[in-house]
């Protein structure tokens, strides 16, 4: 079949040009660009082979897509159950985080009573087999090989027959059908292309490890989280022991449930109960501190928050944050400046997490607030006091979802006050065809005895409350 020239196309964005350029002019990625070619008068008739015939939908089995427990509990909560038939997961995260370790501890468990086969192409299977054995992984079901071809892949699978496939990582394995080295960009999507294929064709589940780039995507062509059914980010700090898990897309579940993990020397245990993880624990309350609490998922958990604002001679004062949106922060300082009238242009503000917790719930505006106004005036926060709320840029408090989960949770940590913006504790009651919004009577006393709750408007209001 004869063929044409169509141009250069990005195997990043898809965006087309008329000749090769190195860095694509829409997603700004190097080396990217690639010829496209058309075929000529193409016909596509019908051969009359399919793969399955189509059968009314009410005909079709929906429990051959109902999910399987894996036997690590946070891992299943990502998942959304556990890992469905057929399924394609990606899990993503730096070198070094806890991806192998975590999967071989996962696959050793399905092996019990399914055929796992692990294939690692970045080790030896002697130094899998090492890890197996430190952390408790030896499982007679349990199927290792080292391999970087993906056609001795495919054999594997021929003879193994697995119901589990782990691939460790999708950018060493190469296709002779593929130009470039392994772990480009053409090499990836043609090895990951496949491999959605054979786990569709079979029924089989499958986990791919995939690498991360130094902005913390997912290297590789963004193809490749399309052509998955669920996107896993591994993350943690690599100076503490904590390790979380965020689904970044699922198919059969929420994308925004979190995992806890402890990676230790004997291996990795899910955090069923990570509540005080990300607080504190001191007997006085510090200057420039706030305790909040985040929902990730269906799981509330709380955050503390520090602040810390020093005086400098510097032209311009640094503002730095961890584990916080540096958008809302920058935001957050500025609605301060303005509607509280705080003297911050001479000062460098450092904003940060406990524990290594990512924040990006606009709930935690509130707490940010009052911790550098606590930091800037050196005057603590009252003890016992967790605080919910967004910030809106005319200073006023906007309410945020499901804040009666929240205080309960802080309720049974021990919390004994909470500062919610107005009206968060209303309920919603339809009058003459309309809704309205009614006052919960005695809301405090619902979540315990001794707990009191107070609703501020504006951050006025708010800063008066706890000062």
């Amino acid at each position: 079949m004869a063929k044409k020239a169509a141009g250069y196309r990005c195997a990043e964005c898809g965006w087309q040009t008329a000749k090769w350029v190195g860095r694509c002019g829409e997603c700004q990625s190097w080396g990217t660009v690639e010829e496209e070619t058309a075929r000529a008068g193409v016909n596509v008739a019908s051969a009359g082979a399919v793969t399955a015939p189509a059968v009314p939908i009410g005909q079709v089995k929906a429990e051959v897509a109902h999910a399987r427990r894996t036997g690590v509990g946070e891992l299943d909560r990502v998942l959304g159950g556990g890992l469905v038939p057929g399924a394609v997961v990606l899990l993503a995260g730096e070198p070094g985080i806890g991806k192998s370790t975590l999967l071989l501890d996962a696959a050793a468990k399905i092996a019990r009573r399914q055929t796992v086969l692990y294939v690692t192409g970045e080790e030896s299977a002697s130094q899998v087999r090492v890890r197996a054995d430190r952390i408790g992984a030896i499982q007679e079901r349990l199927y290792l090989a080292a391999e970087t071809d993906l056609s001795a892949l495919v054999a594997h699978v021929e003879k193994v027959q697995p119901d589990l496939l782990i691939v460790d990582s999708v950018q060493t394995i190469g296709s002779a059908q593929a130009t470039g080295v392994p772990g480009g960009v053409t090499q990836v999507r043609e090895v990951a292309g496949n491999m959605v294929r054979l786990a569709k064709e079979r029924g089989m589940s499958t986990v791919l490890v995939g690498h991360v780039t130094k902005e913390g995507s997912i290297a590789g062509p963004r193809t490749l989280e399309h052509l998955v059914d669920v996107v896993l980010h591994f993350e943690g700090d690599r100076h503490s022991r904590l390790r979380l898990v965020r689904a970044i897309k699922n198919r059969y579940g929420p994308v925004d449930e979190v995992g806890c993990f402890d990676l230790h020397e004997g291996g990795i245990e899910g955090i069923a109960d990570a509540s005080g993880l990300f607080v504190s624990h001191r007997t006085e309350p510090v200057p420039g501190t706030c305790v909040t609490v985040t929902l990730e998922g269906t799981r509330p958990l709380p955050a503390e928050v520090q602040a810390l604002v020093a005086r400098t001679e510097a032209q311009q004062p640094r503002r730095s944050s961890s584990g916080l949106d540096t958008y809302r922060v920058t935001m957050v300082l500025a609605v301060l400046e303005r509607r509280l009238n705080a003297k911050l242009g001479g000062c460098d503000v450092f904003t940060a997490t406990v524990g290594g917790i990512k924040l990006n719930d606009p709930a935690v505006d509130l707490s940010v607030m009052l911790a550098v106004a606590s930091a800037a005036g050196d005057k603590a926060l009252p003890a016992g006091l967790v605080v919910l709320g967004e910030v809106g840029l005319a200073g006023e408090l906007r309410p945020v979802r499901d804040v009666r989960r929240r205080l309960s949770e802080a309720a049974r940590l021990g919390f004994t006050r909470a500062l919610v913006p107005a009206g968060s504790l209303e309920t919603g009651k339809k009058r003459d065809g309309h809704q309205a919004l009614v006052p919960v009577a005695g809301h405090s006393s619902s979540f315990g005895p001794g707990f009191d709750v107070v609703e501020a408007a504006n951050v006025w209001d708010a800063l008066t409350h706890v000062t």
